[in-house]
């Protein structure tokens, strides 16, 4: 898409495209990880549609360095082409919030495939 045309796209108009091309590139990871990720995507999107401006640029950033980091991994024929995902670094995690944190938790226990384990903002707060 050209420069000129994305600059006269309304904010949403932007989300919208960000968010279908995510779901698109998901159709390249295998059946698991689709299904996490159409699923954890979809309740960000959605978490998000009330945020602040400057909150909506950086969860938008992010998103879309996402979906340039899982473009790079499926490669051109749209399917994994190696390792899917990356590490995220210390400094990374400790800016998060500690909602965050669980939320964090709780999707590597989904991934993993283990049931049950939940862990509370609450129990980040006594760990301190």
């Amino acid at each position: 898409m050209s420069k000129i045309i994305v600059n006269q796209l309304t904010h949403a108009q932007k989300v919208r495209i960000l968010y279908k091309t995510i779901l698109r590139l998901h159709r390249g990871l295998p059946d698991e990880l689709r299904e996490l990720g159409d699923k954890y995507a979809r309740d960000e999107f959605r978490r998000h549609i009330t945020c602040s401006p400057m909150e909506a640029q950086l969860f938008i950033t992010e998103w879309a360095k996402y979906a340039v980091t899982i473009t790079s991994q499926l490669g051109l024929k749209g399917k994994a082409k190696g390792t899917i995902g990356d590490q995220l670094d210390t400094s990374t995690v400790e800016m998060l919030k500690d909602d965050q944190v669980v939320q964090l938790y709780e999707l590597m226990l989904v991934a993993r495939g283990i049931e049950g384990d939940t862990i509370t903002p609450t129990d980040i707060n006594q760990a301190k």
